[in-house]
């Protein structure tokens, strides 16, 4: 079996080595120079399924007013002029009730668990270092009310039997010492001991120089002009220059931009491009660093630990596909980093990364199958791409090769929103 792979991150490479592995012979496609040149390249670190939450939760259409109008929102609306953006929040807001955030935090954390237990193999496997950390993670409450609010993810998690530990202020320095200096501005934290971090930019260049040790090929600085459909079924994929590459399947793994490519076959993909960013960091004392990741509930902000540096990421603006480099959020990432970690590291050799997350308004990403034959999708893991990276290629690697998946793959498919009346895509896909 032939597949084409479209897109070369951290979410198309795990794909790749998954069906090279099953057998496959694969391409992989991208307009990059390399591996994880984009969305992958300088994320915040963590491997964390515990924390895979949605962003449509109950409260959060009035926090996002409130946010409006803080210095260190974690959350920005700039318009961009289209209609897409104002319908992605739509279907957002119609998502923020109590029943569909249950639902979509079962399926979230379902498929992060299978993926962080994926990747624990893969590890081994491949023999794969990438600055990995198997300390877990701990998310922070500067305040009882944040406290409080917490029962609800910690009453699925419970469901799940999923480990966990509710910590109280003067708890929180067994997980994290270097809070202990500065616990009084902490009310009590959430600790998952079994959650990762790890370098997600060197992960994906190691896997892809095992997946192409496998077989698999690798065409980088490649543009993708279109996907060639017969008579409903996946045909070819067609580069810029006219070359036509031919396959049995195809998978689009295009983050941000999968919708743009599946538009014109009548898939209307409701993913939206949320911009995040990144500051690393040279370490100067480990005494005052984080061991692991943590994260700061109140601005929506990770600290992750890495061998000699340490990573800060997070914000998020709904700005379309503006990748400027906003002085506002830095100050943020600078502020929660010399808060909880002074003295850690050196802010004045920082290096500021932006990137475009690729969110669906549930919070869970799409993998499966199209309505267009033998043409799949794997995308849509907002803030959560790393975290469900190996386990969405091996789910998606099963789907293609028409193996049963180790992992139910019902409600992971483009088809629940239509179920759910959210789109109406067009059914005529484009014949050649």
């Amino acid at each position: 079996m032939k597949v084409v792979i479209l897109g070369g991150g951290v979410i198309g490479v795990s794909a790749a080595y998954h069906l090279a592995r099953a057998g496959a012979e694969v391409q992989v496609v991208d307009r990059c120079s390399g591996p994880a040149q984009e969305t992958s390249f300088a994320n915040a670190g963590q491997v964390s399924p515990g924390y895979s939450t949605p962003w449509a939760a109950p409260g959060i259409p009035l926090k996002a007013l409130k946010w409006m109008f803080q210095r260190h929102a974690p959350l920005r609306i700039r318009p961009d002029g289209s209609l897409r953006q104002l319908r992605w929040m739509a279907c957002m807001l119609a998502q923020c009730s109590s029943a569909n955030y249950a639902l979509n935090k079962q399926r979230m954390m379902r498929l992060a668990e299978y993926s962080r237990d994926v990747l624990r193999g893969l590890r081994e496997e491949a023999g794969l270092s990438y600055e990995q950390r198997s300390l877990g993670t701990l998310q922070l409450f500067r305040s009882q009310a944040q406290l409080d609010a917490a029962a609800r993810d910690v009453a699925v998690l419970g469901e799940l039997d999923v480990p966990f530990e509710l910590l109280g202020r003067d708890e929180i320095a067994r997980a994290e010492p270097a809070l202990g200096r500065v616990k009084e501005r902490l009310s009590g934290g959430l600790r998952l001991p079994n959650d990762e971090t790890g370098d997600c930019h060197l992960f994906t260049q190691q896997l892809a120089a095992a997946a192409a040790g496998l077989g698999v090929k690798f065409r980088f600085d490649t543009a993708i002009e279109a996907i060639d459909v017969e008579a409903g079924r996946f045909a070819a994929v067609r580069l810029k220059g006219g070359e036509r590459l031919s396959a049995d399947g195809c998978v689009v793994a295009l983050g941000s931009h999968s919708p743009a490519m599946l538009r014109p076959l009548g898939i209307e993909l409701p993913v939206y491009p949320v911009k995040g960013y990144s500051l690393t960091l040279p370490l100067l004392d480990e005494s005052c660093a984080p061991v692991s990741t943590i994260l700061d509930e109140t601005y929506k902000v990770a600290v992750t630990r890495f061998d000699r540096r340490i990573r800060v990421g997070g914000m998020a603006e709904l700005a379309g596909f503006d990748l400027s480099l906003r002085d506002g959020a830095r100050r943020t990432l600078q502020m929660v980093t010399e808060d909880l970690f002074p003295g850690a590291s050196d802010m004045a050799r920082g290096e500021f990364w932006t990137g475009l997350r690729p969110m669906t308004p549930d919070g869970t990403p799409v993998v499966g199958a199209t309505p267009v034959q033998r043409l799949f999708i794997n995308t849509g893991h907002g803030t959560l791409g790393w975290t469900m990276a190996a386990g969405s290629g091996r789910l998606i690697a099963d789907l293609v090769t028409d193996r049963k998946p180790d992992i139910d793959p019902d409600g992971f498919g483009i088809d629940r929103y239509r179920r759910a009346a959210l789109l109406q895509p067009r059914l005529a896909a484009r014949a050649v």
